[in-house]
């Protein structure tokens, strides 16, 4: 038998995304948001949803653009904190000591000590009631080349990135390896 919860904002695992924008004046911001994910393949675009309170809000409507940073479990802390204060209040990178780095390609800043970045280009807004869903079309995504595995692409075990269990608010890292995705399905007999 199963539980039933009800209509709650539970989903395992969930991302911790670092959020990054210019404000209006060009300074750099981040915040943590964990309702995302891939949203297409062609072309190559990601989904956010925050809510019009958080100051990164206006940013990505003003910029048209954002990261996404990636942190590793080395640094729980300091995505814990960029999710807890308004950059309206704070300069989040002189109070963690991380560095911002312009994007390359959009106008918007990433976090240089973590290990994965996606730089976005703001390509619809949907309203979903309290939150705002942005999908950002990928231009660009950089790994740091000591995370790269034997087949030269992004080893998850590398980076390790953080997972958010939404309805008891805990951070957890990445689970041991279970198989070939698109494989360990044949075991099974076709009938």
């Amino acid at each position: 038998m199963k539980k039933s919860f009800g209509a709650k904002t539970i989903l395992y695992p969930t991302p911790v995304f670092i959020v990054g924008t210019y404000d209006k004046e060009g300074k750099p911001n981040v915040m943590a948001a964990a309702w995302g994910g891939i949203a297409c393949s062609v072309p190559p675009c990601i989904a956010v949803s925050l809510r019009k309170a958080t100051y990164s809000y206006g940013s990505i409507l003003e910029q048209k653009a954002f990261t996404i940073s990636l942190p590793s479990e080395d640094y729980v802390k300091e995505a814990d904190y960029f999710g807890m204060v308004s950059g309206r209040d704070a300069d989040k990178f002189a109070a963690t000591g991380l560095t911002p780095v312009k994007s390359e390609l959009v106008n918007a800043p990433y976090v240089k000590e973590f290990p994965f970045v996606v730089e976005c280009r703001l390509l619809h807004t949907f309203e979903l009631g309290l939150h705002t869903q942005f999908i950002g079309e990928i231009m660009d995504v950089k790994v740091g080349e000591s995370l790269l595995g034997e087949d030269k692409l992004p080893a998850i075990e590398l980076i390790k990135p953080i997972l958010f269990a939404p309805e008891n608010r805990a951070y957890y890292g990445v689970g041991e390896y279970l198989g070939k995705a698109f494989s360990i399905g044949r075991e099974i007999p076709k009938r």
